[in-house]
């Protein structure tokens, strides 16, 4: 009886044992076959989006204008169903983790690029829309490729504008005041790629002079296009235009598809609100304990905002000059680098330059300062740090700005755009193996991450811990806040311009010139400036509930490189595979 019971354990084992093996071959074989697609996919999609393919470093369609077209719509929205028909004949239940990831990312991409088409309509409503300039003057800054390849690809390139911009003056039909002004502020801006910026580049071109007087001639006429797109704009007869607020439908549904969250619009609307509160009250907390300091025996005021307000206002005369604002950022930047290594948070790769500039005019009117990151194909490429010019402010508005971006809040912000912020985490996203998390970058992930690294770096001890830097960081992070509450309430709920700047100015105490232009971005862009707030909550609740599940053998360190190493996913996949 006993080896009877043997025999069978054994052929049960057996059994087990081949079902396993069988499984994993099965899964193997179809990574394999998922592999070989991903690389045919993206392939496709830079022959379907060679802008967007030149973006990321890859640069095999540089020459190629596409028109803005019904024509170019019918046929992304057609590679979009076929690739989707493609993609589900996967089992992604036996996809690896890595995979599964991509998958979703994929299926997540071609659902929105569709949605975007037949549901949010941009295209008729948003003249801003429109503007090769960004493209033209990145063919001529980045050193991708030799000079003289860059410009023969600029003129080919060009021969497309006058149609470009003629295709979209047909495309708009009752755009916003607003994207219609930022239109004409940005393309008058960028225009300069076609003239002092080509000029120059031609100067150290070793082109012959038959084929730079055609480059010239080109570029004229390209201007022209450019010109009378912006006389288009102006003259616009439009008794209608459209709100640039998305009302609630819309707003829910770019919100799924744009910060790919594990929460929705609603729920994360909810969190901001009491995340608002939590914040004054460890403002008002710190500002009890400098009162003292700064005011001697003056009593507190026992309105809690007021007082905090009045604590910022009082730090934040402690500020840079106007024209030594870009010189401090570049101080400031191997600081920065000498504490992240000194304190082991995260490695950082010496190889890769860091490149303060002056902010391009063809990026004027929506942010102060960001980041342009090499592609993945182009990973030897140069990191910008695009910082907005304040030259030609009256005095007023130039001290309000550099109020906002006092001696303690210009190092967040650095740790913010820099290091180990955007900077960092865009060079690792280059690193991942998956191309697919790189290209499809989410910028709640990307944002939140740059949020993130603001308090952990106060956490690990930048500031000296001074209560003047931990008051100004609860600032800045309330800015994160409050622009989602800011953001959902603008496009979904009617909040005016008067109520707006209103909040902003006493509940996130932020300098007049600084709420006017965040006002200026809530009109003109939707859901972006919730990424901050959402993907910095969704990171900082995964590091909470990893140290929780590793105790005392939890690593900082091995967790920031953990997470960046799975490029820029969304959170809630990096939180799936880092918890498994």
């Amino acid at each position: 009886m006993k080896k009877f019971f043997l025999i069978i354990a054994i052929a049960i084992c057996a059994t087990t044992m081949a079902a396993a093996q069988i499984a994993s071959m099965q899964q193997s074989k179809t990574d394999k076959a998922f592999n070989s697609f991903k690389e045919r996919f993206v392939l496709a999609l830079w022959k379907q989006y060679p802008d967007w393919a030149s973006g990321e470093g890859y640069h095999k369609y540089d020459s190629i204008l596409v028109l803005p077209d019904n024509k170019e719509r019918n046929n992304s929205i057609t590679f979009c169903k076929a690739y989707t028909d493609s993609l589900q004949k996967f089992n992604i239940e036996l996809l690896n983790d890595n995979n599964k990831t991509d998958y979703r990312m994929v299926m997540a991409r071609l659902e929105a690029q569709q949605w975007y088409i037949n549901n949010y309509k941009a295209y008729q409503w948003n003249p801003a829309t429109y503007n090769i300039c960004g493209d033209f003057a990145e063919m001529l800054a980045n050193n991708y490729e030799l000079l003289d390849i860059r410009l023969r690809n600029f003129y080919l390139k060009m021969k497309n504008v006058k149609a470009y911009y003629e295709t979209a003056k047909q495309n708009i039909i009752n755009p916003t005041i607003e994207h219609t002004q930022l239109a004409i502020d940005q393309n008058e801006g960028g225009k300069s790629a076609f003239s002092d910026d080509l000029t120059e580049a031609l100067k150290k071109s070793n082109l012959p002079a038959a084929e730079k007087e055609a480059i010239v001639s080109r570029a004229a006429e390209a201007t022209t296009a450019i010109n009378d797109y912006i006389v288009f704009l102006k003259e616009f007869k439009n008794t209608t235009p459209r709100s640039f607020r998305l009302g609630e439908e819309l707003y829910a549904k770019k919100f799924e598809y744009d910060i790919q969250s594990g929460y929705t619009a609603k729920e994360m609307f909810a969190f901001a609100q009491a995340e608002k509160e939590t914040l004054h009250k460890k403002m008002f907390d710190v500002t009890t304990s400098l009162w003292q300091k700064y005011f001697g025996k003056e009593p507190i005021p026992e309105n809690k905002l007021a007082a905090i307000k009045r604590m910022i206002d009082t730090i934040s005369v402690n500020h840079v000059q106007p024209d030594s604002f870009q010189t401090e950022i570049e101080r400031q930047i191997p600081v920065l680098t000498k504490f992240v290594n000194d304190k082991k948070l995260l490695y950082l790769d010496p190889s890769k330059p860091l490149v303060v500039r002056k902010e391009p005019a063809y990026m004027a009117g929506v942010a102060g300062a960001s980041i342009s990151s090499p592609g993945p194909y182009d990973k030897n490429g140069n990191t910008y740090y695009n910082v907005g010019s304040i030259s030609g402010w009256d005095k007023d508005r130039a001290e309000s700005y550099l109020r906002e971006y006092n001696h303690y809040m210009l190092q967040i912000l650095n740790i913010h755009e820099a290091i180990p912020g955007h900077y960092a985490q865009l060079i690792y996203a280059n690193l991942s193996p998956s191309i697919i998390k790189t290209i499809f970058g989410n910028g709640a992930m990307v944002e939140g991450w740059a949020v993130y690294t603001e308090r952990m770096m106060l956490e690990n001890g930048y500031g000296n811990d001074e209560k003047e830097m931990w008051l100004m960081y609860y600032k800045w992070n309330l800015r994160t806040v409050c622009n989602t509450i800011l953001d959902n309430s603008v496009h979904t709920k009617n909040m005016s311009k008067n109520d707006a700047i209103s909040f902003l100015i006493n509940e996130a105490f932020q300098q007049k010139a600084e709420a006017e232009g965040k006002w200026k971005r809530v009109s003109v862009s939707q859901v972006q400036l919730c990424s901050y707030f959402s993907g910095y909550k969704e990171i900082y609740d995964l590091r909470t509930a990893l140290q929780q599940k590793q105790g005392a053998s939890f690593n900082l360190k091995k967790f920031h490189e953990k997470f960046l190493s799975y490029g820029s996913a969304p959170v809630k996949y990096i939180k799936e595979l880092m918890l498994k």
